[in-house]
């Protein structure tokens, strides 16, 4: 997807923002569109623009058009077509006769009103800015001009939602890119139908694009076009209000659904004001004007939901976009390209790449990079375009473009870079090779790293701004240091300023800094950039203080063990503290601490035992053996209870080892003590008391050396540690660029696979449906064939050889000299062996012992390439053919034998008037030998006398006419062996419906006086 208008630009107050510089820089500005340029659009001037543009064969659809416009139609009309640059045009006059509204030829400033017919004049390019006509005198060549792409770009940036284009009958692609302009734009686009254009490749142009709303004929188009603009579209609120009842916030919830569950794609992160244009569209398309009306319709066409799916993508692009901004890339990628070491890859990501224009520019842009680099330092491009569109990949693979791309790629990247193939261009396979094309979606999937270059122009500003902020550090990660990042001009990176240093302001070219990664500033990542991995399993002596205490193995472990040493009140605790395990009655000593702490043995513990409870669990701890704390005293009810602390380091089982157990033991207490009677001044001399003290606080320095000390050693341990964290953190990175690498890769190879199964799961469906025919055939025929390779073994056979020989399926890769056939010819093999020695054929009909016979024919087997793979085997069975040539044998001797044992001289005559039979009375009447009249023609008997021009006739009569006789035809000669006879002549015809040829029967009557 590589939208090309930012949405932002959208949303303001309508004022044409295009600046001048945005002009093309070949063509002369006058002071006077100067001046126009600043005016801005007056409220009035908001009316619906036509441009209606065509070729050859287009004034017909231009005269249906207008026949049927209504002259207010408040609308106004611009007339595009292909002009001799060095005739005048009488456009202009043979239009209005087909309307009633003024029509003129265009004027540079003149400024375009409704219900007025404007012309492009010869030999000259029209553009519109605020409402007025601009003429420029034309640049490119008049085999490459396309006066109708250049001024539908104009009027969809001037007129956006207000313009449409209308493409009616002409030669070429003109129109194609101008109409994605349109559309883009938020424009109406109509075409006129291929089937009633008189030339259809423009109309079909436009039509493979799929941006197109009606198909209509061209005098249906004003109809449709008339019904289009009176729409309550134009009169809409803005979107900055609040949502009407036409169009609630959940029907637009539920349009998201509905595209997602059937295109897997989420567009809620979409910005509302571009969704709700590009679904507005669709629904002037079907006449809707309820929100709610066009979800039920997306609920009941699925064919729909996949139209405003591809709505929604905008999948606008052209080679070369805003030439100079590449022209400034080449500049910034010269110095990173020498830098590269030899022998390295220049790595390119394209994310929204469409039908592949940009991701070919960049290739074509990078190759002519590496012309200014030191030849002997190798460099390889691999550049990664992705889309969300199955559609605009596959296009994009095949890399096929019309010819309208001249307009935008100069004479001498068409020379270099692309083939001319049927009317198309096509990139060539050198350029292809370095740009490796799939779906993805840069919202959710992983994106490709390592890169030096990363070019997505004209998407972010279809996103929200919260997605923004989750793709721009993803750029970040993904480019190496110092890696350029390359956005379409209306795009920015704000709140992102520190991750990029910008480059060129105005094209939006920054490198990427070396500031701190962006993946801890990302607050909603889109995607995991490493599988997530189960939390290790808790070390041995290591606790959770919110493992359950009450049931389980755990439980069961500590009370074994409290039952096999003690019974008294007892806590099993870590070195923290946290109380894991609680037995008895503890409250005389333990009491929850207020506030929201945890269960931890320090806090809980009566403020007589803090000091007591913390040097004791300490010095377990430390020394891992038991420690004790004799004659502590505790308050209670009763008085002050005098209670042995034990700490006890577990080390089995090996479940609780590192683990301590408290126990509490009351103690024998003296009443006095109980009572509170005694005092430890009133029994102790004064120095026990400075002894006591003295031995506390050493006691005291000691534990506060010791913390220290473990303080400091804890420091040290917490930066190795640090530091080996670190380190691992930067492998695990680099093992994840590593594996993102190889993801990239391996898709890419797969990509390739399946590229490549589809060709031969193509291929294999030709071949199986080749195999079905010749499987038909051989069926159809009934002919027994067998295939044979070079050492006769057999590979193939059709069923009806197992009338001539016995073979089964199984007897395949067995050789045919294993088999006995009831053939009788017993040089079967020797026959084959000839034909593969000697690669000729071999033919016989041969007869088989149950009395059938065949026309064995053995062939080569050759292979398409020519090669000699063996022998073809076939028999044809002639049985009936035989028994018929029988019948016919013995059909003839006994017709032979009837006329010759008649009595009356009687002639078999063929369809050339040759003598088949002669009967002997024939003989002997005119002096001839039978066997050596057999075979003559008619006219050489008896010395030419049987040439008579009135019997040839009658006989060529007889043969015309099948069935026709004639009768006592009379004529007189002298025979040689007869003498002078008069004859009385009668003759039949004989039909042979099996040779399609006639026999003729000639009976001879003497009738000489005597």
């Amino acid at each position: 997807m590589t939208p090309s208008s930012p949405d932002s630009v959208a949303d303001e107050p309508v004022l044409v923002e295009t600046p001048i510089e945005d002009l093309p820089r070949e063509l002369p500005v006058s002071a006077a569109q100067l001046r126009m340029v600043q005016r801005q659009e007056e409220p009035e001037d908001k009316f619906p623009l036509v441009g209606l543009g065509g070729s050859a064969g287009s004034l017909k659809a231009f005269e249906q058009f207008f026949l049927n416009m209504r002259p207010d139609s408040g609308m106004a009309f611009v007339v595009i077509t292909h002009l001799s640059p060095s005739q005048g045009s009488e456009l202009v006059a043979v239009l209005q006769n087909f309307t009633s509204m003024p029509v003129q030829e265009a004027a540079d400033g003149l400024k375009v009103r409704p219900n007025n017919v404007y012309v492009i004049p010869p030999n000259r390019d029209m553009s519109i800015l605020h409402g007025t006509l601009l003429l420029f005198a034309p640049t490119q060549p008049a085999a490459r001009r396309l006066p109708i792409d250049h001024f539908f770009q104009s009027m969809a940036k001037d007129a956006r939602e207000r313009a449409v284009c209308v493409i009616c009958s002409g030669m070429g692609s003109d129109g194609t890119i101008g109409l994605k302009m349109v559309m883009e734009n938020f424009g109406m686009v109509m075409v006129q139908s291929p089937e009633t254009a008189e030339y259809d490749s423009m109309p079909r142009s436009a039509l493979a694009t799929e941006f197109v709303d009606y198909v209509l004929p061209a005098e249906q188009l004003p109809a449709k076009l008339l019904e289009y603009v009176h729409k309550p579209l134009l009169a809409r609120p803005r979107r900055e209000v609040a949502e009407s009842a036409s169009k609630p916030a959940h029907a637009l919830q539920k349009i998201f659904i509905l595209i997602r569950a059937q295109t897997g794609h989420d567009f809620s992160f979409y910005k509302r004001n571009t969704v709700f244009r590009r679904i507005e569209r669709r629904m002037n398309s079907h006449q809707i004007h309820e929100f709610t009306h066009y979800v039920r319709l997306l609920q009941e066409n699925p064919a729909e939901v996949e139209a405003l799916f591809k709505e929604l993508l905008i999948g606008v692009t052209k080679f070369f976009r805003d030439r100079e901004a590449f022209d400034n890339l080449k500049a910034r990628l010269l110095p990173l390209l020498r830098q590269k070491p030899a022998d390295s890859v220049i790595r390119v990501w394209s994310p929204g790449c469409s039908t592949g224009e940009e991701a070919y520019t960049l290739a074509m842009t990078l190759l002519e990079c590496l012309d200014g680099v030191d030849p002997t330092r190798y460099l390889k491009i691999q550049i990664f375009a992705t889309d969300i569109n199955p559609d605009g990949i596959d296009q994009a693979r095949a890399g096929m473009y019309p010819e309208s791309i001249e307009a935008d790629v100069s004479p001498e990247r068409l020379a270099r870079f692309f083939i001319k193939v049927d009317g198309f261009y096509q990139i060539k396979k050198e350029v292809r090779d370095v740009v490796i094309f799939a779906v993805h979606n840069l919202t959710k999937d992983a994106p490709f790293t390592k890169l030096d270059l990363l070019v997505c122009r004209n998407l972010l500003i279809y996103l929200s701004s919260e997605l923004q902020k989750s793709i721009l550090p993803v750029f970040h990660y993904a480019l190496n240091p110092g890696g350029l990042l390359f956005l379409g001009p209306s795009e920015n990176l704000t709140g992102f300023q520190d991750l990029f240093a910008p480059l060129d302001v105005k094209w939006k070219i920054s490198r990427r800094s070396d500031a701190a990664s962006p993946l801890t500033r990302i607050v909603s990542f889109p995607f995991s950039l490493a599988r997530p991995q189960a939390s290790p399993a808790p070390a041995a002596g290591t606790m959770h203080p919110n493992t359950p205490r009450k049931d389980g193995p755990f439980a069961t472990l500590v009370q074994r063990v409290l039952l096999r040493q003690y019974t008294p009140p007892a806590v099993v605790i870590n070195t923290k503290g946290e109380i894991l395990y609680v037995n008895g009655r503890t409250g005389r000593y333990l009491e929850p601490a207020p506030g929201l702490g945890g269960m931890n043995v320090f806090e809980m513990a009566r403020e007589e035992l803090n000091y007591e409870i913390s040097a004791t669990v300490h010095k377990a701890a430390s020394t891992r053996q038991d420690a004790v704390a004799e004659n502590v005293k505790v308050k209670t009810e009763l008085g002050v209870q005098l209670i042995r602390v034990t700490v006890k380091y577990l080390e089995e089982p090996e479940q609780l080892a590192g683990l301590l157990l408290m126990v509490f033991e009351d103690q024998p207490t003296p009443r006095k003590v109980r009572l509170g009677k005694a005092s430890m001044g009133a029994d102790l001399s004064r120095d026990a008391v400075v002894a006591a003290l003295e031995k506390e606080l050493q006691y005291t320095k000691h534990r506060l050396q010791t913390t220290i000390e473990e303080m400091e050693s804890s420091v040290e341990e917490l930066k190795s540690t640090n530091e080996e964290l670190q380190s691992a953190n930067e492998e695990l990175q680099s093992t994840n660029e590593e594996a993102m690498t190889n993801k990239e890769e391996m898709q890419s190879l797969n990509e390739e696979l399946m590229t490549l199964n589809m060709q031969y799961l193509s291929k294999t469906e030709e071949l199986s449906l080749a195999a079905n025919d010749m499987k038909n055939l051989l069926d159809a025929t009934e002919i027994a064939t067998i295939f044979l390779d070079n050492d006769m073994v057999i590979k193939r056979f059709t069923p009806p050889v197992q009338r001539i020989i016995s073979l089964m399926p199984g007897d395949v890769g067995r050789p045919i000299t294993h088999f006995a056939s009831n053939l009788r010819r017993e040089n079967l093999a020797q026959d084959v062996q000839q034909v593969l020695d000697r690669l000729v054929s071999v033919e016989a009909n041969i007869q088989t012992t149950t009395g059938e016979w065949y026309v064995m024919r053995i062939l080569p087997y050759r292979t398409l390439d020519n090669y000699i793979s063996g022998a073809v085997i076939t028999f044809t069975d002639i049985t009936d053919l035989k028994t018929l040539e029988a019948q016919l044998q013995e059909s003839s001797r006994m017709a032979e034998a009837v006329v010759e044992t008649v009595r009356e001289p009687l002639l078999v005559l063929d369809h050339r008037l040759a003598v088949l039979a002669v009967s002997q009375s024939f003989a002997e009447l005119f002096g001839v030998e039978p066997t050596e009249a057999k075979g003559r023609p008619l006219s050489e008997l008896d010395g030419g006398m049987w040439r008579q021009p009135e019997v040839r006739q009658r006989l060529e009569k007889l043969l015309k006419e099948p069935g026709a006789a004639f009768d006592d035809f009379r004529f007189e000669a002298d025979f040689p062996g007869a003498g002078l006879r008069q004859l009385q002549v009668y003759g039949r015809c004989i039909a042979n419906d099996l040779a399609s040829k006639s026999k003729l029967l000639l009976g001879v009557r003497d009738v000489t006086p005597q």
